[in-house]
């Protein structure tokens, strides 16, 4: 777990603590097959077969980075593609060593950054991925076209009693997310002033079982949630508006009362491999897609129960004019 999420946000990690509790979702057993595929290919290819090491993180968005990038290696370029599975932290280890070429997204290490790029310079940049990490308090869209106002934090507690649940008592429910993800709502809703009890629902699936069945029956809810989420594809949520964020507003913990900062994800890469990977490591730089995008490819996985191998191909038939722009350019 980094220390932050964000440079320039060097007091703050707004990133989910605990990443392995994606794979609650069904994305181990689509990692699993997709690296199974991979890992094979690479394995069983020629000695002269051009192979490319991947990150495979452990929560469904990050899996699906390297799945479309994997299957488009492959099917375009002509490499074979390994992907290996590890916690974030050993990853930048095992690509400073050239035993992975890169890392598709990154939620902050400056640690890490300080001793491979600032330091040996083993690692280098490889731009954004073009997905802006957040996290904040949402409402469901249905709820805030019939009380607009209820989208300011300053008229939260008007609407209380919309919001209390019998684990609430005479205060509103607000339900928290994962008890390991990072969160500043309890210090946010007594900083704030707010009329909330803050309910923690467990482990993210039940999490989102929670929500998806108060969307599903059109109940009130106030919110713990985060983007990129590939639930963002199936339930409209609206954010409420806190306080906004500026450097070093969540420093003290205890006194935090403003928003979450958004967090543009980075890729990485082996030094080596930037310079000589060719085609690929060209690539790889190129590859560049919207939250949204991301939040699509991981829902085929997540609750269409499609393979990460199948859900790229799925992806990349219906997107060409996305991914024809991130080839090398002949």
């Amino acid at each position: 777990m980094p220390t932050q999420a964000h440079a320039d946000h060097a007091a703050f990690d707004p990133r989910p603590r605990s990443r392995r509790t994606r794979t609650a979702l069904a994305a181990t057993g689509a990692l699993a097959l997709l690296a199974v595929g991979a890992c094979g290919a690479a394995d069983t290819g020629g000695g002269d077969a051009k192979t490319v090491s991947l990150h495979t993180p452990s929560w469904v968005g990050a899996e699906v980075n390297t799945a479309v990038a994997a299957y488009l290696l492959e099917h375009e370029l002509g490499y074979e593609v390994k992907t290996q599975q590890m916690d974030e932290t050993p990853a930048w280890d095992a690509m400073s060593q050239g035993k992975i070429d890169a890392i598709l997204e990154d939620w902050g290490h400056p640690q890490e950054v300080k001793r491979y790029v600032e330091g040996n310079k083993s690692v280098v940049p490889a731009g954004d991925l073009g997905v802006t990490g957040h996290i904040g308090w949402f409402v469901p869209k249905y709820l805030a076209d019939e009380k607009p106002d209820i989208t300011d934090h300053k008229n939260l507690n008007t609407y209380a009693d919309v919001f209390k649940t019998p684990e609430s008592g005479d205060k509103g429910q607000f339900i928290k997310g994962d008890p390991s993800y990072v969160s500043h709502d309890n210090a946010l809703i007594k900083n704030l002033g707010l009329n909330y009890k803050p309910i923690e629902a467990g482990a993210e699936a039940t999490h989102l079982a929670q929500l998806e069945q108060l969307y599903k029956n059109k109940k009130p809810f106030l919110t713990y949630w985060w983007t990129p989420q590939w639930m963002n594809a199936t339930m409209d949520l609206v954010e409420v508006k806190l306080p906004p964020y500026k450097d070093g507003c969540d420093a003290d913990k205890k006194a935090v009362a403003c928003a979450y900062p958004d967090v543009p994800l980075k890729k990485w890469m082996n030094a080596d491999f930037a310079k000589e990977g060719g085609d690929a490591a060209e690539f790889l730089k190129n590859f560049h897609w919207t939250t949204e995008q991301q939040n699509l490819v991981a829902k085929y996985v997540a609750a269409d129960k499609m393979t990460a191998e199948k859900a790229a191909e799925k992806w990349v038939k219906e997107n060409e004019s996305v991914w024809k722009a991130w080839l090398p350019k002949k």
